[in-house]
């Protein structure tokens, strides 16, 4: 047998698996429903190194032996013989999101279930194997074991808002039906000091585990299963006068029709598309973690293929393959079913932006977009106007070969409109001081306005022909005006308006190149062929040789790789499962009936062809139907009851890890992308602020000779906005939808900006060092020396006199729901008569004698005065070393 012992983090709980070796071909796992402790997990392991032992005390022999440690269960396969086990045994901490941390798979092991004894070997299953283990895991695979990667935060912390009394009628249903019959075990006896914990089921279209755990889902505790995503994570750090505010981009990639650049085209039977990725940019004030108490932003966009049957054929080995409509589609049957999820999961409005190109001498990609205007139009009949799906048309390959135009400008108007119109989410309501000196363009923000804050409703949906390099300019311009909304919302910044060549704004598109050439490499086999600085038109001249080994690279790909990458898709996401009797994989001619379901069988319900949304959606747009409260979502809930002093609840040990030594070097917050450190000017002690306008020679990567060596490297690994990742980067790719050579005659001219650039002179460094003290009234517009006014004194009089009117509590009248041993020491009184805002004074807790000689005796021992050690103590040791070596 293989026993799997699972621990928390702080290694306080643990879970055994028994997996049997005896079948050869079947699963069979058993959990023993039982959460154990050190010592209980100790004695057990004991036990059975004991009894497997070949011969009592022989020297060397063990009945026991550790095969690898690891930090999760990716899940099980099985191809022609028995079963393997993934699992992952290297990780590195991408991102941190309210003090959940995110991880990217950096090392797997698979292991072989059946013992030797019972294998049934079969010719091909080490060819299986190949193609499985070609879908490299450590490359843009994440995983968190508290926050739920699949869905949004907006859904995440949607469902934690839900009414109390809904969590307790769901409680009383779910506890009869509860897998561990342990898990509630003495909360009945610690009183009513219960908190409500929600999981929610993942959406699994951007998981790529699931079938690998289907076969165990059911069989083992639900803390055993970790679903991971594929596509982008990064996270960098803003400062604001040293205020730290996280910036995070989190990209999915949908595991439905997923596939390689030209095999994978449009959409499937079931409304899924092909290179369809959601990505979400989340802000937050990292100096409060707590998802109630802190103040977190996210904004979330689309990505995808037109959804219509078509494809390009690639046996001609042309750089760009005629663009066929396989199927005709009057009633819009796949395009409806797309759009149907899309207003399931984001609500309305649906806005698509298509770049497609409008004007060519031989139609080719305009194909796509009659097609595509001719079914939004259909679907539009039956929708209610105010929730229809809006089209926005707009050549971007003929914007950039104008000399006249700016293409950025004009993606700029587009993303104000599209901003307004579907809002963002923010977990807090408006400050203050914006509903006493309201924007303009706050006014006219859409979205949903609830009592905590802002929901996002509906989505942009962006679209060219392969979504890679265009839709990733176009994405990064949506974002960067919605990052203004955020931080104006979040009280950073007085206009929710940001400019190019500002240290937050270069941050940020450091942050989207990297997401667009990861999505890239996944999607097309290079990295981008037009970044941002194409279209600004501010690109060094070096990038041209540059693009053109992203396009040959890309077009090896296509022609040479995409089809064995292809096959391991299929295989790893369980599209293709090899059985006897039927054909390989590698024999199949194409892999269309696997992905259209629908060929196979005739479907016994057909859709509506005037009513093509689920029933249910319209009756509550324009929020999203998944997160309404309904009985159809509360279905998707699993609701548990923790003791407020559990250790999984507890967030500052989730974050900090007292338990574990910590380093400084090693700390991911100290590690991360620092906009003061890798983007602020060195020289600029005048304006510290990064949303003021730089030159574009004024970067932190001008003064590298100044840095150590550990720096350096940092900062050369970044793909900053001014130097592009070098090709030996594994980083990330894209594909040239826009020709190549079109913009090569254009890089000649004046450089054309988005905004207007602020130039100054700043002089020698003489005047730096003199302008670095200002008087407080260059700062702060007032002079501090000057007397108070008198409406002034009295304010602060009266804030004097609210501190001092304490507020005193009978301690009898207080009722401890826990007879915790905190509750003695935690005592807090509150002083201010507020209690939305309050303030509190702590008693100090009574030490007793057996304590202070403790204390007493440890500071002796770190002045190197020891203490003779007594029986106890001798004692422990021993079987300290009995129980960690023998």
């Amino acid at each position: 047998r293989y026993f799997l012992v699972g621990s928390n983090p702080a290694e306080t709980k643990y879970r055994v698996l028994k997996i049997d070796r005896t079948e050869p071909k079947d699963l069979v796992i058993i959990d023993d429903k039982h959460v154990y402790t050190q010592q209980e997990v100790r004695e057990l392991l004991g036990r059975l190194d004991l009894g497997n032992r070949t011969k009592m005390g022989q020297k060397g022999s063990s009945g026991l032996s550790r095969a690898v440690s690891a930090f999760g269960i990716v899940g099980f396969v099985r191809f022609l013989e028995g079963y393997y086990i993934v699992l992952i045994t290297k990780r590195r901490k991408m991102a941190d999101i309210g003090g959940h941390a995110i991880y990217k798979i950096e090392d797997t092991n698979m292991i072989y279930i059946p013992n030797d004894s019972v294998r049934v070997s079969h010719p091909d299953e080490a060819r299986y194997l190949r193609i499985f283990q070609n879908v490299d895991l450590s490359s843009n695979f994440y995983f968190s074991y508290s926050y739920d990667l699949s869905h949004s935060l907006q859904y995440n912390l949607t469902v934690l808002r839900m009414p109390l009394e809904t969590l307790k009628t769901e409680t009383t249903q779910t506890r009869q039906e509860s897998f561990d019959i342990f898990e509630d075990e003495g909360l009945s006896t610690q009183g009513g000091s219960g908190v409500f914990g929600i999981c929610s089921k993942p959406y699994e279209k951007y998981v790529w585990n699931a079938k690998l755990l289907e076969a165990v889902r059911t069989a083992v505790h639900r803390d055993w299963l970790l679903y991971i995503i594929h596509g982008f994570c990064g996270q960098s750090k803003l400062l604001i006068y040293g205020r730290p505010i996280y910036v995070t981009l989190i990209a999915r990639r949908s595991s439905k029709f997923a596939g390689t650049r030209f095999l994978k085209r449009g959409a499937n039977c079931a409304g899924d598309v092909a290179n369809e990725v959601e990505t979400e940019q989340i802000l937050y004030d990292a100096s409060v973690m707590s998802f109630s108490a802190g103040s977190y932003s996210s904004y979330v966009q689309v990505r995808g293929s037109v959804p219509l049957y078509w494809s390009q054929d690639i046996s001609t080995m042309m750089p760009k393959p005629p663009i066929t409509l396989d199927q005709a589609d009057p009633y819009a049957h796949v395009a409806a079913l797309h759009f149907d999820q899309m207003l399931q999961r984001f609500g309305s409005p649906i806005i698509i932006l298509n770049l497609v190109k409008e004007r060519e001498k031989r139609k080719h990609e305009r194909i796509l977009s009659e097609e595509l205007v001719a079914a939004v139009t259909y679907l539009n009949q039956f929708l209610p106007p105010e929730h229809a799906i809006i089209y926005i048309p707009w050549d971007m390959a003929k914007y950039t070969k104008s000399k006249l135009c700016n293409v950025l400008d004009r993606l700029n108007v587009i993303a104000e409109s599209v901003v307004k119109k579907t809002g963002f989410f923010v977990n807090r309501p408006d400050s203050y001081c914006s509903i006493l000196r309201p924007d303009e363009k706050w006014n006219e923000l859409g979205g949903c306005v609830v009592s905590t804050g802002r929901l996002q409703t509906g989505v942009l949906r962006t679209n060219c022909v392969d979504c890679l390099d265009r839709t990733n300019t176009a994405q990064f311009m949506v974002g960067k005006c919605a990052l203004a909304y955020q931080l104006y919302s979040l009280g950073l910044i007085d206009k929710p308006n940001l400019q190019f060549d500002t240290d937050a704004v270069r941050l940020f598109e450091e942050l989207y190149e990297d997401h667009g050439d990861t999505l890239s490499l996944q999607y097309g086999g290079s990295q981008l062929v037009h970044r941002v600085k194409t279209y600004r038109k501010i690109a060094p001249w070096t990038q041209h040789s540059k693009d053109i080994m992203q396009t040959l690279s890309r077009y090896y790909s296509n022609a040479f790789s995409d089809a064995d990458r292809q096959d391991s898709i299929n295989l790893f996401l369980g599209v293709f499962k090899p059985a006897e009797g039927k054909p390989h994989l590698w024999e199949l001619p194409t892999d269309f009936y696997l992905h259209h379901k629908n060929t196979l069988g005739l479907s016994q319900t057909r859709q509506s062809y005037t009513y093509w949304w689920t029933t249910g959606v319209l009756k509550h747009l324009p929020l999203p139907f998944d997160e309404v409260t309904c009985a159809e979502n509360r279905r998707k809930l699993t609701v548990k009851k923790f003791h407020k002093y559990e250790e999984e609840i507890d967030i500052h040990n989730e974050f900090f890890r007292p338990y574990e030594l910590s380093s400084f070097d090693e700390t991911f917050c100290l590690a991360m992308t620092n906009s003061t450190r890798d983007f602020m000017p060195k020289n600029v002690g005048i304006d510290p602020s990064p949303f003021t306008v730089r030159k574009p020679d004024e970067t932190g990567k001008s003064v590298l000779g100044n840095k150590n060596n550990r720096e350096e490297t940092v900062l050369q690994r970044k793909t900053a906005a001014s130097a592009p990742p070098p090709p030996s980067e594994e980083a990330v790719s894209s594909s040239s939808e826009d020709d190549s050579g079109t913009d090569k005659e254009d890089e000649g001219a004046v450089s054309q900006r988005s905004t207007p650039v602020k130039v100054t002179d700043t002089g020698d460094n003489t005047k730096i060092t003199e302008n670095v003290v200002q008087s407080t009234k260059d700062v702060y517009g007032v002079n501090l020396s000057d007397i108070p006014s008198e409406d002034d004194l009295a304010i602060y009089a009266r804030f004097v006199q609210l501190g001092q009117s304490q507020h005193k509590q009978d301690k009898g009248s207080q009722q401890f729901c826990s007879k915790h041993p905190l509750d003695k020491v935690i005592n807090l009184i509150p002083i201010s008569s507020f209690s939305q805002d309050n303030i509190y004074e702590v008693q100090p807790p009574r030490a007793d004698r057996k304590s202070i000689e403790i204390f007493h005796a440890h500071i002796q021992a770190g002045r190197g005065n020891m203490q003779p050690l007594g029986k106890d103590d001798f004692l422990m040791y021993r079987e300290y070393i009995r129980n960690r070596y023998m």
